[in-house]
């Protein structure tokens, strides 16, 4: 009997471990597995829709900055998200020449701290609707929610969803978004 109850608590003890595990893995994106013990580039550089976010990030020597120990919160644009800019926006902010253009649009996509969006519907519902977010940048996001989903508007008023939300990360958390943002 009393081996029989220790094999059942250690059972349900397993399965309270697994579930928990289960529950606190990060979501994939773009298929590609993510681990919250990595960092935002190591993380980046193994999603299959973050290629293009990963060419800039490289090109506007912003690598060592997202390895450091932020945190920081990425919204991060897929390779559609770019796709949707004008032909040859990219190739163009990709060349030399244009290195500060790409960090002020790269470092805006950056928001200071570990931010879900838990965190964000909770400051929308306290700001009546709104919540506003300075970025590395310098410049600002407003953010509403939109039938459950969390919506960022940008300085020149073009906006992105949040599609794959609170991907953790060791040193902050990455937010996928639909679209490119531009700072004023």
């Amino acid at each position: 009997m009393k081996k029989s109850l220790i094999t059942l608590l250690a059972g349900a003890a397993l399965a309270i471990t697994s579930v928990a595990a289960i529950a606190q893995t990060d979501p994939t994106v773009g298929g590609a597995a993510m681990y919250p013990t990595k960092n935002i580039i190591q993380n980046a550089v193994n999603s299959p829709i973050n290629k293009t976010l990963v060419a800039a990030v490289k090109a506007a020597g912003l690598v060592d900055t997202l390895e450091g120990p932020g945190p920081f919160t990425v919204f991060a644009p897929t390779d559609e998200a770019f796709d949707k800019l004008p032909a040859g926006t990219v190739d163009n902010l990709l060349k030399p020449e244009n290195k500060d253009t790409l960090v002020k649009i790269l470092t805006y996509h950056v928001v200071p701290g570990k931010i879900t969006t838990q965190d964000l519907k909770k400051w929308i519902k306290k700001g009546k609707g709104t919540y506003t977010a300075k970025t590395v940048q310098g410049g600002t996001l407003t953010f509403t929610e939109d039938m459950g989903k969390i919506k960022i508007t940008d300085e020149k008023g073009g906006s992105a969803m949040i599609t794959t939300p609170n991907v953790i990360q060791s040193n902050g958390v990455i937010q996928v978004i639909n679209a490119v943002l531009m700072p004023s």
